[in-house]
């Protein structure tokens, strides 16, 4: 623990942690606040977990809150959402803005922001109907199709056919009408967390499954996280400055994760970012700041330091 932590946890306030919500994810937000409502309440930090419905605006008004700790994943609370409702209300939080937060829940966008300034990406098209699957297919099989507004993996699916592709499109549709469809990339993954302006030792992921999909995040007890990666240092620095410049470049800033893939040669291609990852006890930025020397309660805390 911090001279910081024992000495002043009342100069944050009370604090209205913000967990749960109404998106697909939101089952893995609650799992994520609990374990940092735990936390600030170790701490010593003033804490109340808000769980946002209709009411959310009148809570936050008559709270009597000096600050918001956002562990919303997905719509609603990762995409600038709530990151505007508290501006508006000038209200401190902790993590990225409305920009960073929207175009770092907009995969098609962020893509599009990483290849202006000159960054790796996997070749992809935007899928608004069935009319745009051809687009697709001439990337050439297999592909990866994912909802652009969507997170933890959900209505992901790898294809390998034309019959393939659109069933896979009509389920990513399903959880939102625009889709992705990405070249895929064949070579180990690897995720990077963010904090402050520091970019933590690369996670390395293992999974027998086709990818690193919702179950094997959450569930999966088959999935291996390499934590030192088993890269060169000179290539787990690089990919680490690849890492803090792709999250900076789309506005991101105080804390999140970027994911990343190296094909055959060794070439870095990046996925997407995530400006409120999880932190359950298969989160993989708890597990990347263990490997920085920075405990759980110390984690929690400096991400509530980016909401000063």
């Amino acid at each position: 623990m911090t001279t910081d932590m024992k000495r002043a946890p009342e100069r944050f306030g009370k604090v209205a942690l913000l967990m749960g919500g109404q998106s697909a994810e939101r089952e893995i937000s609650l799992r994520s606040g609990r374990m940092v409502h735990e936390s600030l309440r170790r701490l010593g930090v003033a804490v109340e977990a808000i769980d946002p419905d209709a009411t959310l605006l009148e809570r936050l008004r008559s709270g009597g809150y000096d600050r918001a700790f956002i562990i919303l994943h997905g719509r609603g609370g990762e995409d600038g959402q709530i990151q505007g409702t508290l501006s508006t209300l000038g209200l401190p939080y902790t993590g990225s803005g409305v920009l960073g937060s929207a175009l770092g829940m907009d995969k098609y966008r962020c893509k599009l922001v990483w290849l202006g300034c000159g960054l790796p990406t996997a070749d992809f098209v935007l899928l608004r109907d069935e009319g745009d699957l051809s687009s697709a297919v001439a990337l050439g099989f297999p592909l990866m199709i994912k909802p652009v507004h969507e997170g933890s993996s959900l209505g992901m699916a790898r294809v390998d056919s034309v019959a393939d592709l659109e069933r896979a499109w009509r389920a990513a549709a399903a959880f939102d009408p625009l889709v992705l469809a990405e070249r895929w990339i064949q070579g180990p993954e690897f995720t990077c967390a963010i904090l402050g302006r520091e970019a933590l030792p690369l996670i390395r992921l293992e999974t027998p499954h086709v990818f690193y999909d919702y179950e094997a995040k959450y569930s999966a007890d088959t999935t291996r996280y390499h934590c030192p990666s088993g890269l060169d240092a000179e290539v787990e620095g690089r990919l680490r400055a690849l890492a803090l410049r792709a999250f900076e470049v789309v506005g991101a800033s105080g804390w999140g994760r970027v994911d990343l893939m190296l094909d055959a040669s060794g070439q870095p291609f990046l996925l997407e970012i995530n400006t409120v990852p999880g932190m359950t006890d298969h989160s993989l930025v708890p597990m990347a700041a263990r490997a920085a020397g920075i405990d759980f309660d110390d984690l929690v805390w400096r991400i509530l330091e980016t909401s000063l």
